[in-house]
Parts: C-alpha cells; structure tokens; sequence
C-alpha cells in the first residue's frame, strides 16, 4: 500500500514533524510505501475561488492556479491512502495544510459518483492534529479535518489529538494507527 504522508509545520523537529514521522514508521512496519511530503517546502497558494467561484476545478477536477500543488494532487491521487497532520493554530488546521485541502476540496468534492477516476472517494485517511503550545484547540481542529474527508468523500480511518502532554503515547497510537491502515488495506 502506498500511503502519502502530508505535515504542514514549518518546523523541522517540532510535534507535528514527530507525528509524521511515527506515521512514516507505522506504515513501513506494515510493509507499505511511505511517501512524506512537507507543504511549507511546496509552494501552495489559497484558492482564487476562479471564474465566479468555479474555475476548472468543477469541471475537470484541477486547479488552474499553476503552482505546486497540481503534482502534489497527482502524488495524493495516486495514493492508496492519505496521513494528514498539521499543528493546532487558534483551533485550526496550519495556513499551508488549510490552503492545500480547500484547493483539494474544490478539486475533488465535485466528482460525480460514475467519474472514471475516483479521486479521493473511498480511500482511508488520518487526520492528526498537533498542539503544542497550550495544547487546546485539537478537536475543533479534527472536526474541520473529519468534515474535508467527508467532502472528499474518502473514509475516516482515524482522527488523533495530540499535544505536548500525550506526544510519547500519542507517537504510539499513530504508528499503531498506520500500521492497521495499511495491514487492513493489504489484506483486502
């Protein structure tokens, strides 16, 4: 199973860089391929909300605003399953992690259920949200995070809150998570 993992800090060795490392490791246990991408090493403008809202992204499901994420939605496509985690920022997802998932969501919440090419639908994912200061503000995190995957129509596998209190248990909890992920979708 190839599993593309997304961290959205821009520091290197912080909690969030920890969490997707852990991921990493789960998956590789598992015997699946661990593709790491760093968005603050992308360069991912916000969504321009094209032509009245809807610009090529409605109806071919991509984004013409030419940047990094038309490969990046290629590496995530092609993917058999999708690890998110981003740092807590005032009870939200990090700026590149929410610039990235509404350009995706814009993308690929508006395949029809008969389009050849599924996207997203269907395909697990975990959603990790990282807190690291004063460690509040992780579930209102995840819930935005569980509502993208349900826009995208994939599959929650997870929803793991983190925070500097919990990180040695909560590192286990995402290796464990990943590995069953990619165990599962093997064994099917």
């Amino acid at each position: 199973m190839n599993v593309i993992i997304i961290s959205s800090s821009p520091n290197k060795d912080g909690l969030t860089a920890a969490c997707a490392v852990a991921a990493a490791e789960g998956v590789r246990q598992a015997g699946g391929h661990a593709d790491e991408v760093r968005l603050n090493d992308l360069k991912i403008g916000a969504c321009q909300a094209c032509n009245n809202g809807w610009g090529t992204c409605l109806s071919y499901h991509e984004c013409q605003v030419e940047d990094d994420f038309q490969a990046l939605h290629a590496r995530v496509i092609a993917a058999d399953a999708l690890v998110l985690v981003t740092p807590v920022y005032w009870g939200g997802m990090s700026e590149s992690a929410k610039s990235f998932t509404d350009r995706l969501r814009r993308c690929e919440g508006t395949r029809i259920g008969d389009d050849p090419v599924k996207g997203l639908a269907g395909k697990p994912v975990i959603a990790v949200a990282a807190a690291g200061g004063s460690g509040g503000g992780t579930i209102t995190c995840l819930l935005t995070m569980e509502q993208w995957i349900q826009h995208v129509r994939a599959q929650v596998w997870d929803l793991i809150p983190v925070n500097r209190w919990s990180r040695d248990y909560k590192l286990v909890t995402i290796r464990e998570a990943a590995c069953a992920m990619v165990r599962e979708g093997t064994a099917g």
